[in-house]
């Protein structure tokens, strides 16, 4: 069965390759898809686990959610303006703060990916490098950067602010009961922005492996 699922993984790779059957093996294709990963994984966290990694890349910026957005521009207009500036930083650097320790689950879950996890990937949508992140880091990496972001959200006058009138919100339909608590509204955010670089990063490698400078990337890629 395996062996079977490997040669459907190289094929479906050759379909979208001009490369032979011949020029890739099985194993170079389950390879393939894993290094692609790899590489992936430690681009988007190199880049997202510095200062203004998620600040300065509107891509993935943590904004106040719902109406809390239009209510900081209230703030603002009242002379409050730095406080809101402070906490959307604080939110931010708390997801900067938080990515780095994010490499080894990310890591592992590449090193122990099946053939059917490498067949979803190929054959799957825009998407399908999220849902395999997802599916087996979300929940561990949550318990990881939930202190991570209380301990950086802690230092701003308003974060306590914010899940008392966000809490609030949820009553009225206005905010989402997941976004009702700032520590864990940043903590989705920052597992969002993460998983998402890790996917635009596995694109680039699809559309031009030989900037990878791999050679089994450019043998598993395209030529």
């Amino acid at each position: 069965m395996q062996r079977r699922q490997l040669m459907i993984l190289g094929a479906t790779l050759l379909a979208a390759s001009p490369l032979t059957w011949a020029a890739v093996t099985e194993t170079d294709a389950a390879s393939g898809i894993r290094l692609a990963l790899e590489r992936g994984a430690e681009s988007a966290i190199a880049g997202l686990g510095k200062t203004d990694g998620f600040m300065g890349n509107p891509a993935v910026k943590i904004e106040l959610p719902g109406y809390l957005k239009d209510g900081a521009k209230l703030l603002k207009m009242t002379g409050q303006g730095k406080q809101v500036d402070d906490l959307l930083l604080a939110m931010n650097r708390a997801a900067e703060a938080a990515v780095p320790a994010a490499r080894p689950l990310l890591l592992n879950a590449v090193k122990s990916m099946s053939v059917e996890d490498a067949l979803q990937i190929v054959k799957g949508s825009d998407d399908s490098v999220t849902q395999f992140f997802a599916a087996k880091t979300r929940e561990p990496l949550t318990a990881q950067f939930l202190p991570i972001v209380t301990q950086a959200t802690q230092k701003v006058a308003l974060a306590d602010k914010y899940n008392a009138v966000a809490g609030k919100g949820v009553g009225f339909g206005l905010v989402k009961s997941e976004d009702a608590n700032i520590q864990q509204y940043v903590t989705k955010r920052a597992l969002d922005g993460l998983f998402l670089m890790i996917a635009e990063e596995e694109r680039k490698i699809r559309k031009d492996p030989l900037a990878s400078g791999s050679a089994l990337l450019k043998k598993v890629f395209g030529g």
